[in-house]
This record gives C-alpha cells, sequence and structure tokens, in this order.
C-alpha cells in the first residue's frame, strides 16, 4: 500500500491531502485494500455507492449500454436518458421537467441559473450549508472556510440561519435549502420547516444531493413541501456520475433553448445504472429496509454513553460525541474494518449503503461503540 502512497503523493494535487487508504476491490457493503484487508463500508463513497459495489443489476446495466452506445452528446436523444426521466417524474408524482449534469455542484449551478432566469436576483441560503464547490455552488454555500479562500464570490445570495425563516424581498428569486444539512454534522431541521419555507419562497429549491434516492428512507426527503427544484446526485448512478435538477410548476419552463447544457450530462452508461439503482430499490423494498436498518442502528449507538445524540433519518445518520475526537474515532474504527466519517470534531458521519444487513449494522455499531469507549 505505500507504493501506492508514494505515487499518489508524487502526482496527485495536494487538496484533499494523501487518503490513508488504498482501494483496491469492493463487493455489497464491503472493500478491500492493497494489502487485502476488508472494511466494511460505512461511507459509501459519501453516500454514492446506494447499492454498495460491484452490484450485479448495475454491472449488467452498465455492460449492456457500453456495448451499444456510451456517448451521444445533447445533440440526439437517447431513449435511456428519457426513460430516466420518466422514472424520475413518475416518483416525483407530478408534471415536471429533468435537466441532466454530472454532480451534484452542477445540478446546483444549474438550479441557481435557473432561479436567475426568473428576472430576481437573490437567492437566499442557509449558515452552516453545503452545495457544492464550483463558484456558484460556492457562493450558496454557508460555510466561511470554503468561501473565503475564493471571494469575490457570485454576489445576490443572503444567508440566513438554518431553522428560521429568511426575508424574502421583492428581488427574492428562491430559497435554497438542504432537507437535512449534511456536512455541517446531519443536522435535521425542525417540524413543517420545510413546508414554512416553501409558503414563504418564490421557488423553493431543495437540495437532495445527499438525501434523495432513498437515503433517508424515502425517494425525496423534501416530497412533503412540494419544492419547485429539486438537485439530486450522488446516490442516483449507484457509483457512476450523474446529477440531475428537477423542475416544478413555472420553473419547469424558466430553461430554454441555449440557456444551459453539458456536454456529459445524462451520459447513456450512467442513465443506465441509475434506472438499475431505482429497479433494486423497488424491487427489494429498499426504502422500508432504509427506514428499520437506520432505526436499528440508532437506536444501539444513542444507548453508547460516550454518544450525546444520533441525529439524521433513514442511513444519514450523524453521531454526535461526548468527548469530541471524532477524528481518532475514525481511525481506531479503520484499524479495526469499519469506515466511517469524521466530519467537524465530535460527529461520526454514517451513510453506508442502503442494502447494509442488520448484521452488519451491529457489527459496525460494535465497532464503532468500541472505538468510542
Amino acid at each position: 500500500m505505500s507504493n501506492w502512497t508514494t505515487r499518489w503523493q508524487a502526482v496527485m494535487s495536494d487538496n484533499y491531502g494523501t487518503p490513508p487508504v488504498v482501494i483496491v476491490r469492493g463487493e455489497g457493503a464491503h472493500v478491500w485494500d492493497a494489502d487485502g484487508k476488508q472494511y466494511l463500508d460505512m461511507v459509501a463513497g459519501i453516500a454514492v455507492n446506494a447499492l454498495g459495489h460491484a452490484h450485479p443489476a448495475v454491472v449488467a446495466a452498465v455492460t449492456k449500454q457500453a456495448a451499444e452506445y456510451g456517448h451521444t452528446s445533447n445533440l440526439a436523444i437517447h431513449p435511456v436518458g428519457v426513460e430516466l426521466a420518466e422514472r424520475l417524474m413518475a416518483l416525483a408524482g407530478r408534471p415536471g421537467r429533468v435537466f441532466f449534469c454530472n454532480s451534484g455542484t452542477e445540478a446546483n449551478e444549474a438550479a441557481f441559473k435557473v432561479a436567475r432566469l426568473t428576472g430576481r436576483t437573490t437567492v437566499h441560503a442557509a449558515t452552516g450549508s453545503f452545495h457544492g464547490r464550483t463558484m456558484g455552488a460556492l457562493s450558496l454555500t454557508g460555510q466561511p472556510a470554503k468561501r473565503t479562500p475564493f471571494e469575490p464570490l457570485v454576489p445576490g445570495v443572503d444567508f440566513f440561519d438554518y431553522g428560521s425563516l429568511p426575508e424574502v424581498h421583492a428581488d427574492s428569486a428562491a430559497i435554497f435549502v438542504e432537507p437535512i444539512q449534511g456536512e455541517a454534522g446531519v443536522i435535521p431541521p425542525p417540524p413543517g420547516y420545510l413546508q414554512d419555507l416553501s409558503a414563504l419562497a418564490p421557488l423553493l429549491i431543495a437540495d437532495e444531493v445527499q438525501t434523495g434516492i432513498g437515503r433517508t428512507g424515502t425517494w425525496f426527503a423534501s416530497s412533503h413541501a412540494q419544492p419547485d427544484m429539486i438537485t439530486l446526485a450522488k446516490g442516483l448512478g449507484g457509483g457512476l456520475p450523474i446529477g440531475a435538477l428537477l423542475t416544478f410548476g413555472p420553473a419547469m419552463d424558466l430553461l430554454t433553448p441555449g440557456s444551459h447544457g453539458s456536454t456529459f450530462g445524462g451520459n447513456p452508461l450512467s442513465c443506465a445504472a441509475a434506472l438499475a439503482v431505482l429497479d433494486v430499490i423497488e424491487s427489494d423494498g429498499l426504502l422500508t429496509h432504509v427506514q428499520q436498518t437506520g432505526a436499528r442502528i440508532t437506536t444501539t449507538l444513542q444507548a453508547h454513553p460516550g454518544v450525546e445524540q444520533v441525529r439524521g433519518q433513514g442511513l444519514l445518520l450523524g453521531v454526535v460525541l461526548r468527548n469530541g475526537n471524532a477524528k481518532t474515532v475514525e481511525a481506531t474504527c479503520r484499524e479495526r474494518g469499519v469506515l466511517v466519517n469524521a466530519i467537524g470534531d465530535d460527529i461520526i458521519r454514517l451513510a453506508p449503503p442502503l442494502i447494509l444487513t442488520a448484521e452488519q449494522a451491529d457489527h459496525a455499531c460494535t465497532v464503532l461503540g468500541e472505538a468510542i469507549g
């Protein structure tokens, strides 16, 4: 493994630092490193590998599509993209349109641009929010440490405290919000909050890059608020890069020919993978499974004396530690064969594959509990 670490440090940009593990293979909820050590993956590529690693349905779908064609650009219709858009609209349960891109930050960039097409310039975003790393999405991100080195950013963003209501005015175009703030520490909103924002907002944009496609035990964590736009990525492609902007009501007609685009957006391989993900979530009853497994993990860890709180929903959980040594806990878990994600000094994020079994969940809780202790 040290050979790969040395090679990484010689040629890779240092924006990630040097990762502590070299992954060479995955199967289901497990991965193996370059030395052959097995890990239970409770991170899933940061909520990306919804069906775990090398799921047969995803492998088959991508293999079949690759044998037919891999790319068309947006100069041609390809059926798999249309089918995926139709499925997403069916899951949303209302008429709308889909714009495909490659990532969550691109989906949020697209939503930002759609908001500006209203002719109004102010977009309200929450403190603590994370919407991406590109300049527009970063402008919406309410974390000064990520923003400051790149200022001046895109103007016209007004920040409000997550859990409170922004001061909407005549020039307000939209409110941007995560149904659960992921990077800020897996912070859920107060009851009824999204509905209150929806009633207030000219357009409500729900960033479901991390919460969408079954992660919280529902297709969309914001459905109850009927947002005007939903952005998706991460788990949608089951490991392949894809992002999507779903638009409804008046917002669905704001993008017109020439107003936005993406060369690779809606790539047939990624769309085929996404359709397979949706099929498996439906056929295997994973939404209910996610709710049950998330509740199992929450109940177990909440009883640990070193845990202040377990917050979140489904299989997007933040374990708040009493002693504030999250990085040490992460490292100890990794040494013992379980991958978790420390975000901040006192929070462990769990975002495992949606296929995680009860036995695997129990093992993860045991190792994590020992590491906390």
